[in-house]
């Protein structure tokens, strides 16, 4: 069986009983990475009594199970690690990350992204927002690999009102690059227009904490954690609910929006949706989950209903609260030392 090729690439040829004994020996590292990942987070992983208990038990087994023994010095001397293993584990799922993205750019498509990026940044100087996105997403065609034009085209969507795809081309982004500060920022932002306050909350976080004097990221973080600490002081568990970027509890104030609800309500099929949601609603227990499955299947479906009925009114609804704590987003990377 051929298993590799001599540097003058002949192929090399090895038994099957040889080839068994390097898989052996290679299960046999991988088990004292993981026997030492378990004495770590025994030692220093802040785990229970029981926890603790557990793993020890679990050492234990797999050693027994290889014949490896975590406190003889000879095993890490044979079985080196060269990183703990979560960090090999994060090293590997990078490494898949940028294999599913594809091969590296060549340096003409490189080139002529970078002048597309370009492109979109006057656009966007321009308040053409739409072309911009176009050109941003044409350079992300030419090279995928590249987070500034993520983050770039996210700051587009967000000033499109398309928030969910902002923060899923920030994700992009930050799998790419995951020091990189605007990302996070700029995910934050969307995430406050979706009035997502504490996943918002979390990304100012993390971008603060790559660039520690910035004001702008401080000045974010206090705003996402002075509307999350209303929130819960507020005690309205509908106020994280969101149906397409509209926050539940503003639209409950809105006079023109409850005006059209209620002329809803006298719609047939609207009433017996809803009163299939009360008659789930007064169980308990294991019903618990249907009568919530049912409230979200029909506030999807009047939410639905809404944006066929009166379109004008929800686009109007989402600009305005779109404005709530969403702040001006920062311009696209290219002049500022970012690309």
């Amino acid at each position: 069986m051929v298993i590799g090729y001599l540097q003058d690439s002949r192929p090399l040829f090895v038994t099957e009983e040889r080839r068994a004994e390097v898989m052996s020996e290679l299960t046999k590292h991988l088990i004292v990475a993981i026997l030492k990942f378990l004495e770590d987070q025994r030692q220093n992983g802040g785990l229970s009594e029981d926890a603790t208990e557990s793993l020890e038990v679990a050492g234990q087994c797999l050693e027994s199970a290889y014949g490896v023994d975590l406190l003889e010095s000879s095993t890490l001397a044979k079985y080196p690690l060269p990183d703990d293993l979560l960090g090999i584990f994060q090293a590997g799922l990078d490494a898949k990350k940028r294999t599913k993205r594809g091969p590296p750019a060549s340096v003409a498509d490189k080139e002529a992204a970078d002048k597309l990026k370009v492109e979109g940044n006057n656009f966007m100087k321009q308040e053409k927002i739409t072309e911009a996105v176009e050109c941003y997403s044409r350079a992300i065609e030419l090279d995928n690999n590249n987070a500034v034009y993520y983050c770039n085209r996210a700051a587009a969507y967000n000033k499109l009102n398309n928030f969910h795809q902002a923060v899923s081309d920030c994700d992009t982004a930050i799998d790419i690059d995951p020091k990189y500060s605007k990302a996070f920022n700029r995910r934050g932002l969307a995430q406050m227009a979706l009035h997502q306050y504490k996943e918002a909350k979390s990304s100012f976080a993390q971008a603060l904490d790559l660039e520690p004097q910035n004001e702008g990221y401080k000045a974010s973080l206090e705003q996402a954690e002075h509307k999350l600490q209303e929130v819960l002081q507020s005690g309205d568990m509908g106020a994280g609910l969101n149906l397409g970027g509209l926050d539940f509890t503003s639209m409950l104030s809105n006079p023109a929006l409850m005006n059209m609800a209620t002329n809803m309500m006298s719609i047939p099929h609207i009433q017996q949706m809803m009163a299939n949601v009360m008659s789930n609603t007064g169980g308990a227990g294991a019903e618990g989950g249907s009568a919530i499955g049912s409230l979200l299947q029909a506030g999807q479906q009047l939410a639905q209903q809404m944006q066929e009925t009166n379109p004008e009114l929800v686009e109007q609804l989402r600009r305005q609260m779109q404005a709530d704590g969403s702040g001006p987003d920062p311009k696209p990377d290219g002049s500022e030392g970012n690309s």
